[in-house]
């Protein structure tokens, strides 16, 4: 007798006699389509066990995900959906554009490569002038702690509280693997204002490239211009050489380009038309003659005789002279003569006197110079500006411990010794020259109000030297600005500087058109070879040719000045 455990299933072989006797002749009977007339065979048993395996393999994984979020990281995503469940983001606003007086963009923004906003400055040369901006900053994970784009520097930093707007903020709900759930705006952001400059792009960007070619041709480092309306103060132009790309610096990068700029002997951070102190030289003759000729020092007919030099008998010294030189022999000349051929010898003895011939002296230069401006800031709209110097007895005495000569009268009467001037100053005393004595403080913004102060000269006075620097242009030493088709009065000047004087700082200032002024201008290049110093008037003249050639309304044309300018 078998053991129950060696027992093999018996399997009864028995068939039932209807499923032995299916007549196929009776197949046609059944119907088919419900399985009629078929044997019937039961599922495998491997397709149960199959089936078993594949659910308990999915119960395998639900529980050990299950176990992985609710027990491994259970403590860590409890944590960061209490963290992260409803989140605050920033949604920032659009910092305002900046234009000029016709509207067209100066500075905008624009969508950078990663979605981010970023400024676009469209005219590198008014860098100084607009300045630029520092973007919101995020930490290692991608958190903003600084959430606003700030002006740094120059007009973005002076108007920043225009430009700036107001940023929103979208609340975000977030699960606790990171998938945002909803999310919905709660504050708008509010885009900042529009700033309009009473700059015209496209007189920038010619003056620009006059003032930049005409520099890098002839050898000098820097370079600066202004362009100002008489009758208003209002800047229409303002050029700094070399500039920087403000877009570099607010990018922060390439550091490659950014040392360029620290190494460039020419100073591109530093605004020469604003900050820069330079020797006027021969530009501040105009000044000199209004005040003596206010004064009564001299008359309109006034004449001295100019033999090239200046001889003085040497108080300490018995015998011996010293000897002041002027540029040239000029002869007889009066005071329009004087300024046109610039005689040093005029402005000596009308600065500090010689023999019958009375002078000023430093307390009068010192007070008329002040009285154009010069010594102080002009108030302009943008930072650190320099006031420039007026030297005197008593700053001689602080400084050098010294006693003030009448060689340091006469040379201060002809822009030289410690006479230090910025182009802003200078560009602002020869408009109130222009326009009859008003010293109007410079504008950068369109519309805003004049603010003006009255020079105490006389009207006349004035209009002798306006006819002397237009004698300048027909027939004397700016006639390189002498143009068919636009009338200006000018003045040039030359400042010897460097260790040995073997550079020369080349000055041209003066205004346009002659007959009823508009606007006046400075130009100073800086440090350039010596016998470079008639340089500045050809940067007018190139400026004018172009402005010409596009029938600018600012030589009398009859086009609009508008931008087209990269530069």
């Amino acid at each position: 007798m078998a053991r129950w455990w060696n027992r093999r299933k018996y399997h009864d072989p028995e068939i039932a006699p209807d499923e032995i006797f299916l007549d196929a002749s009776n197949a046609p009977d059944f119907n088919q389509g419900r399985l009629e007339g078929r044997l019937e065979k039961p599922l495998p048993r491997s397709s149960f066990v199959l089936l078993a395996a594949g659910l308990g393999g999915l119960f395998l994984i639900l529980f050990i995900r299950s176990w992985n979020i609710q027990i491994t990281h259970g403590a860590d995503y409890v944590a960061q959906s209490a963290h992260n469940s409803l989140d605050i983001v920033p949604l920032f606003a659009a910092r305002g554009i900046i234009t000029d007086i016709h509207g067209v963009v100066l500075a905008e923004n624009k969508e950078s490569s990663d979605g981010t906003i970023e400024r676009d400055y469209l005219i590198p040369s008014l860098s100084q002038v607009i300045g630029y901006v520092s973007y919101p900053k995020k930490d290692a994970s991608g958190v903003y702690y600084e959430t606003e784009e700030k002006g740094v520097s120059a007009l973005e930093a002076k108007y920043n509280s225009i430009l700036t707007g107001q940023n929103g903020q979208r609340l975000t709900e977030t699960d606790a693997v990171g998938r945002v759930r909803s999310e919905g705006i709660v504050v708008p952001a509010k885009d900042g204002g529009t700033l309009q400059l009473s700059i015209d792009a496209n007189l920038q960007k010619l003056f620009a490239t006059a003032i930049s070619s005409t520099a890098t041709d002839h050898g000098f480092i820097a370079g600066a211009g202004v362009i100002m309306d008489v009758r208003t103060g209002a800047v229409r132009a303002l050029v700094s050489y070399p500039s920087y790309d403000a877009n570099v610096m607010s990018s922060g990068g390439p550091a490659s380009t950014i040392n360029a700029y620290n190494s460039n002997p020419g100073h591109p951070f530093l605004d020469h038309a604003v900050q820069g102190v330079y020797a006027p030289g021969s530009i501040v003759k105009p000044i000199v003659a209004s005040g003596a000729l206010t004064d009564g020092i001299i008359t309109p007919t006034t004449t001295v005789d100019d033999p090239g030099f200046l001889s003085l008998p040497d108080p300490y010294h018995p015998g011996k002279t010293f000897i002041y030189k002027g540029w040239k022999a000029l002869g007889t000349v009066d005071v329009r003569k004087a300024i046109a051929w610039s005689s040093d010898v005029f402005f000596y003895e009308v600065g500090g006197g010689f023999k019958s011939q009375k002078g000023l002296g430093i307390d009068r230069l010192d007070y008329w110079y002040r009285q154009f401006g010069l010594g102080s800031t002009t108030a302009i709209d943008l930072p650190e500006e320099s006031a420039g110097m007026i030297p005197t007895p008593t700053w001689k005495q602080a400084v050098f411990k010294e006693p003030w000569y009448l060689g340091d009268t006469y040379f201060t009467a002809i822009g030289q010794y410690s006479v230090q001037v910025t182009p802003i100053q200078m560009v602002r005393a020869i408009a109130a020259v222009a326009n009859g004595g008003t010293l109007f403080t410079p504008t950068l913004i369109a519309g805003q109000a004049p603010s003006s102060v009255a020079v105490a000269v006389d009207p006349a006075a004035l209009q002798v030297v306006r006819e002397g620097m237009r004698q300048g242009v027909t027939s004397a030493l700016a006639q390189a600005i002498n143009m068919p088709y636009l009338s200006v009065a000018a003045k040039t000047g030359t400042a010897q500087t460097g260790t040995k004087n073997q550079y020369d700082n080349s000055w041209v200032v003066g205004f346009f058109p002659y007959d009823h002024p508009q606007y006046a201008f400075s130009v100073v290049l800086e440090r350039g070879p010596q016998g470079q110093g008639e340089q500045a008037v050809n940067v007018m003249q190139q400026l004018f040719d172009s402005l010409y050639a596009e029938s600018s309304p600012y030589v009398g044309g009859t086009g609009v000045a508008t931008s087209s300018a990269t530069l």
